[in-house]
């Protein structure tokens, strides 16, 4: 029986839609409510070619920056007014909360007419604390928001804390939300102890903007400056990876990967799509999308781990922080019993790196990307799991990027 090579390649051409199809479902899959990554879309984007990085092929990146403008202004001051009464509350569980919990804190005060008590920074175990300023450059802190809210170093000492009512308010708290929950309890005490809970790790921008935009743009973007100490153990480090980078034009990728939030999350797949990636992961995703063993690698990491070495054996400039951090820092920012030095400077070079890959989903990598986003450094790949022997890089740019739907965007345009 004769063969109908009009239908062989009919045949053909309907199987290659459903196989891109299913690519399609997979990465829209990042996009569900469970908080996966918001996954890469194939979206055209304009990218440039890293060729310093990658020398074969066709991996389409480079340490192009986009220059960005603020498309808010500066509240209008409530200079004049008397303050009805306080705010105060902690930053809790790493920078990347930091971000939020000051955006809220900031909101309350605002719509409340309150003052704002400067936080204290808190840690996971029991007696974990530091100053504000022991990280954050609190006079900056102040400066940035005069006129806007009032800001003061320390609770009155004749506030008994008996007199502070707390109170919880979802991430990205809104003002009806302040009206109808946090409201009544401050004109009836007159303080309150703010706690932000995370309902929701999404930073999508929302499909209504509003007047009241410019106050979170600044608290989110415009309040938060490291202390110079810090900020010279992370450009230290930067220009060591940079050093290491001679062979791709000192560029580098920062990857967060952190073997306890592996080990926590499970990295199980679910409908074609991962919370997390593990170093074996990262190692062939990168690979397929074309970086040679050139590429110099930042892992989140703070120590090498076995684990780690799948990632290492592709990729030979592969870093954690004990090999780039300069030794007379390490007592201080590595080998202190809590981790908040290292989640403040992951947080921060992941955001200036050349390249970022998150290998874990959550608000680590959705505030990164909003920070990137503010600098202009679009570079943003999300991992997968490629079938193919090699992909684009370009397929895998983040969708906060492609689709321009990042909270970031409604502040700079």
């Amino acid at each position: 029986m004769g063969v109908d090579l009009r239908q062989v390649l009919a045949g053909i051409l309907t199987l290659t839609m459903f196989v891109m199809l299913g690519h399609m479902i997979k990465r829209d899959h990042f996009d569900s409510v469970q908080e996966k990554f918001p996954g890469p879309t194939k979206d055209a984007v304009k990218v440039t070619t890293m060729r310093s990085i990658h020398k074969k092929s066709d991996v389409q990146l480079k340490n192009d920056v986009l220059e960005l403008k603020q498309c808010w202004s500066k509240p209008e001051s409530d200079e004049g007014q008397e303050s009805k009464g306080y705010v105060t509350f902690s930053l809790t569980d790493g920078p990347e909360y930091h971000v939020s919990q000051i955006t809220d804190a900031v909101v309350v005060a605002r719509y409340l007419g309150a003052t704002l008590v400067v936080p204290d920074i808190r840690g996971k175990e029991v007696g974990d604390k530091w100053n504000f300023e022991d990280i954050y450059d609190v006079e900056k802190f102040i400066g940035s928001l005069e006129g806007v809210v009032k800001v003061v170093k320390q609770m009155p000492s004749d506030i008994s804390p008996k007199k502070i009512s707390a109170v919880k308010v979802p991430n990205r708290v809104t003002e009806d939300y302040i009206s109808e929950h946090v409201e009544k309890v401050f004109k009836r005490s007159g303080n309150i102890r703010l706690a932000t809970y995370f309902p929701s790790v999404n930073m999508k921008k929302s499909s209504t903007s509003s007047d009241g935009d410019s106050v979170p743009c600044l608290a989110m973007f415009g309040t938060l400056e490291l202390q110079p100490e810090i900020s010279e153990v992370i450009e230290s480090m930067m220009e060591r990876l940079k050093t290491l980078s001679r062979k791709s034009n000192g560029q580098f990728i920062a990857v967060d990967l952190r073997i306890e939030m592996l080990g926590e999350n499970g990295c199980q797949e679910a409908s074609g799509s991962k919370s997390c990636y593990t170093a074996q992961d990262i190692a062939l995703f990168l690979k397929k999308i074309g970086f040679d063993k050139d590429a110099t690698i930042y892992l989140t990491q703070p120590r090498w781990e076995n684990s780690l070495d799948d990632l290492k054996d592709l990729f030979p400039k592969t870093y954690t922080k004990e090999s780039i951090m300069p030794a007379d820092q390490k007592a201080k920012f590595l080998n202190s019993k809590s981790s908040e030095y290292e989640k403040v400077i992951d947080f921060y070079l992941c955001s200036q790196s050349d390249v970022f890959v998150p290998a874990i989903s959550g608000l680590f990598y959705s505030n990164v990307a909003g920070k990137r986003i503010a600098l202009g450094k679009n570079q943003i790949l999300v991992p997968a799991t490629i079938r193919e022997p090699t992909a684009s890089a370009s397929n895998f740019i983040s969708s906060y990027i492609t689709k321009k739907n990042h909270l970031a965007y409604s502040c700079f345009c």
